[in-house]
């Protein structure tokens, strides 16, 4: 199954809770908006390009949900709609980008049901064209591994990020599908091990061999010559930074340090041309993700805790940028890449 679709006999979105895997592989259904909410911001969904597909998800619910008797109405609905689901993550630009999307194919309706139609037809692009995007995206980064490469990855941006395959685990599954043997080298991504628990399941489905570190590990591990190259996603790329999750800028430096190539894998549909590092927000995480670890308290109830969702890398630590257009190489101007 995709990591998020749409039900049409129920006219739901469904996915699979992504908090409870590894123990747990449970598909869930979305009714409403808020049970959509809740699932963007618990993380039961997560990943760029799968927030991308949840949000234009969400405008279809909301039209098939309302009651709506005039177009108008409708429209000033699911903008509202929009602006309520939009707000659940702020950092990652995929979002808005796919509730964008999706609220800008309602002109093309001459009636209500035409607006319930074109927006889900719009949703359900998005989501088979994701598919599509990692596939070219993960063959263009295939040919910067080289066979027996071992690679080292951050937080999970493979298929459970997408709807499917994958941006940076998509590279190394493509790199794989051409015959290349590689090995994976983990990090589990504190606070809540989205590494730990997401990448090392999926490689360990397809079989591609992996080993699990802690985030503090990875200096050690590029000092003793056990990495060859890094590859992370990206939630946000503006023209001066990549926003992923927080501990990326840090192995960025490790990477640079020790004359490690440090690639990025994203859609183009991550990039943010119209925003530079200092003006975009990055989103501050409940402070219970660091006092407990689910339901066993790690530390005191009290303690004063700082929990940023994403760090920013600057663009001089990253040696390219690998996309469904083809890789490129900074400096670059996002205006014409994403043209």
């Amino acid at each position: 199954m995709r990591t998020i679709d749409w039900n049409d006999e129920s006219n739901s979105i469904v996915m699979i809770d992504q908090t409870l895997l590894p123990m747990e592989y449970k598909i869930i259904e979305c009714r409403t908006l808020e049970s959509l909410c809740e699932g963007i911001t618990s993380l039961r969904v997560r990943g760029a390009p799968a927030l991308g597909a949840a949000g234009a998800f969400g405008i279809a619910l909301a039209a098939t949900l309302s009651n709506a008797d005039d177009m108008d109405i409708l429209t000033e609905e699911l903008k509202a709609a929009a602006h309520r689901i939009k707000a659940t993550r702020p950092t990652a630009v995929n979002l808005a980008w796919g509730v964008d999307r999706t609220i800008s194919a309602i002109p093309d309706a001459y009636n209500l049901d035409g607006i319930r139609d074109v927006v889900l037809a719009e949703a359900k692009n998005i989501a088979d064209e994701d598919v599509k995007t990692n596939k070219k995206l993960g063959k263009h980064g295939a040919r910067l591994l080289d066979d027996g490469d071992t690679v080292m990855t951050h937080c999970n941006a493979g298929r459970m990020a997408c709807v499917d395959w994958g941006t940076a685990l998509g590279v190394i599954r493509s790199a794989v599908d051409a015959g290349k043997e590689i090995n994976v080298i983990a990090c589990e991504t504190r606070p809540l091990n989205q590494g730990g628990r997401i990448t090392t399941w999926e490689l360990m489905q397809d079989n591609i061999p992996v080993t699990l570190i802690t985030d503090s590990m990875s200096g050690h591990v590029m000092n003793n010559g056990m990495v060859d190259k890094v590859i992370v996603g990206a939630d946000r790329i503006t023209g001066d930074a990549v926003f992923n999750k927080i501990g990326t800028y840090t192995h960025s430096v490790l990477a640079r340090e020790h004359e490690i190539p440090f690639f990025v894998a994203a859609p183009i549909s991550t990039f943010d041309p119209n925003n530079w590092e200092d003006t975009v927000t990055i989103e501050q995480r409940d402070s219970k993700e660091l006092r407990f670890f689910r339901d066993l308290q790690i530390a005191p109830a009290d303690v004063k805790v700082y929990n940023p969702a994403f760090d920013a890398t600057p663009m001089e630590n990253v040696t390219a940028v690998i996309t469904e257009k083809g890789v490129f190489y900074p400096p670059f101007l996002l205006d014409e890449l994403i043209a």
